[in-house]
């Protein structure tokens, strides 16, 4: 019978197993591109088509404000209580960033006084640069 000493079974880590390095790897990279498209916009909405999709905005420069089809507000997926939330959001913003661009999503079969309270709100506040979502049309 063979007896192993101590200091033989260390001498036999002297290699790193990789494997479950890859494996962690391979799951997080899964876990970005599935949550990814999630923080695009928070309210599944039906965008109206045509336009141009691309944005010249620096992405850091872009706050999305988000209205639904019952007319509550959400700046970068918060929701908002009342109007004078969302002009509060919209100032502070501003205030921080100078070269901000509200990006406004509103549903295709919506009422359009909601995204014109939001152009409004930028108006009184001395915001002009905006965009406005729309769905590719070649979709």
């Amino acid at each position: 019978m063979r007896r192993f000493s101590q200091r033989n079974q260390l001498v036999t880590l002297n290699e790193i197993n990789i494997t479950p390095l890859l494996d962690l790897a391979f799951v997080l990279l899964i876990i970005f591109i599935i949550t990814t498209p999630l923080l695009e916009g928070s309210i599944d909405l039906k965008l109206p088509s045509g336009g141009s999709t691309k944005s010249l905005a620096k992405r850091s420069d872009i706050v999305s404000v988000e209205v639904d089809a019952k007319g509550i507000y959400r700046i970068n997926g918060k929701p908002l209580r009342t109007d004078s939330d969302l002009e509060r959001g919209l100032v502070e913003a501003y205030r921080r960033n100078t070269n901000m661009v509200v990006e406004i999503r509103a549903p295709a079969d919506g009422l359009y006084r909601w995204p014109a309270a939001i152009l409004d709100t930028c108006q009184r506040n001395g915001i002009t640069r905006f965009k406005l979502n729309t769905e590719d049309p070649r979709r």
